[in-house]
C-alpha cells in the first residue's frame, strides 16, 4: 500500500511518501521544512498564528504532493509542541478538516514507540530522537520522552549571540540532570535519528551539501561531536546560517541540540553514535497502513487553505 506520513514537529514538519509491503518501508518521496510550530510555546503554552501559517502553507504542498504520488492513506501525528499548548487539539482538527489527513496526538511513549518502529534496531540498542520539543531515548522494552529538545532549550538558555560559555554550561547542566534518573541504562551501541544528529554528522563528514545516502550509516564519535559543538557555538548565528550541509533554518537551535547529544552520550557512557535516516516518519508509515480505508475520495471544504 501506498502512504502518507507527516510528522508535525515542534521545529520540522515533514512528510514521507512510502510504500509498505509485509513491515517495510520503500521510501517514494521524503521532503523536510523547517517550520518552527513551537515557537514560544515552552513559555505561552499556546501555538502561535504565525508559526501555524507555516506550517499549513507547507501542509498545502505536501497534500498535492501525495496526491500526486497516489498515496491511499494519510497520517498525520503531532508531538511535542502540539502535547504542550492548549489550543493543540484545536490546530489538530482544522488540519484534519482543511487536508483530509487522519491525525493523531501522541504522548511521549507513543512517540518513542513510534521511533522504535521506524528504526526497528537491533537488541540491546539504544535509539535516540533528539527533537525540537522533546527527547525520545529507547532501549528495547524501556522507553522515555523528556522534556527537553533543541528549540525548548535554546529558548530556555540561548540568549546572546553567539552563546556564552555559562549559557552553554547551563544547558548542558540542565540536560544531564534530566538525564540522570536513567542513568543506569545500559546499551551495546547507539542509534541517533533525526535533524540535530543527522546534521552534526553531515558537518563531521564536512560535505559541501547535505547527503542523505552518505549520512546514514556514519559513526559520529562523542569527540567529533564536541569538536562540532565548539566550532558552531563559536560562530554568530549569521555565519552560522552560512556553514555548509547545515540549513540556515536550523541554524538558531543546533547549539542546544548539540549539547543535548554530548549530555546523552556522556551519561550513558557511550563513545559513538551510529547515525540513521529512518525514524518516526517510517513508523508513521507503518501505522498509516492500519488506518481504516477512507470514507470519501475527495478533500473535505477548506482543503489547501493556508491560513
Amino acid at each position: 500500500m501506498r502512504v502518507a506520513a507527516v510528522d508535525l514537529g515542534t521545529n520540522t514538519t515533514r512528510l514521507l511518501v512510502a510504500d509498505v509491503d509485509d513491515g517495510r518501508v520503500a521510501e517514494v518521496h521524503r521532503e523536510t521544512h523547517i517550520t518552527r510550530l513551537g515557537e514560544d510555546v515552552d513559555v505561552r503554552k499556546r501555538l502561535l498564528p504565525l508559526p501555524i501559517a507555516r506550517v499549513r502553507n507547507v501542509l498545502t504542498d505536501y497534500r498535492r504532493t501525495l496526491e500526486r504520488l497516489g498515496a491511499e492513506r494519510t497520517l498525520a501525528v503531532a508531538t511535542s509542541a502540539v502535547r504542550d499548548a492548549e489550543n493543540g487539539e484545536a490546530f489538530l482538527g482544522e488540519i484534519e478538516w482543511s487536508y483530509g489527513f487522519a491525525t493523531r496526538l501522541v504522548t511521549g511513549d507513543e512517540e518513542a514507540q513510534l521511533t522504535w518502529r521506524g528504526v526497528d534496531p537491533q537488541p540491546g540498542t539504544l535509539v535516540l530522537d533528539i527533537g525540537g520539543g522533546s527527547t525520545e531515548v529507547i532501549v528495547d522494552d524501556f522507553h522515555v520522552s523528556l522534556d527537553m529538545g533543541s528549540v525548548r532549550y535554546t529558548e530556555r538558555f540561548v540568549h546572546t549571540d553567539p552563546p556564552s560559555r555559562s549559557e552553554l554550561e547551563a544547558c548542558g547542566r540542565a540536560a544531564r540532570e534530566v538525564l540522570a534518573t536513567h542513568a543506569d541504562l545500559h546499551a551495546a551501541r547507539a542509534v541517533g535519528v533525526a535533524g540535530t544528529v543527522t546534521t552534526l554528522a553531515a558537518l563531521d563528514l564536512e560535505l559541501e551539501r547535505y547527503d542523505r545516502e552518505r549520512v546514514h550509516g556514519h559513526r559520529l564519535t562523542r569527540d567529533g561531536a564536541a569538536a562540532q559543538l565548539d566550532r558552531l557555538a563559536a560562530l554568530p548565528l549569521a555565519e552560522r546560517r552560512a556553514v555548509p550541509a547545515l540549513d540556515p533554518e536550523r541554524a538558531p537551535v543546533i547549539v542546544a541540540g548539540a549539547v543535548i547529544l554530548l549530555a546523552v552520550l556522556e551519561t550513558f557512557g557511550l563513545d559513538a553514535i551510529d547515525v540513521s535516516e529512518r525514524d518516526i516518519l517510517d513508523g508513521i508509515a507503518l501505522a498509516a497502513v492500519e488506518l481504516p480505508e477512507p470514507a470519501e475520495g475527495e478533500a473535505p471544504p477548506g482543503a489547501y487553505t493556508c491560513c
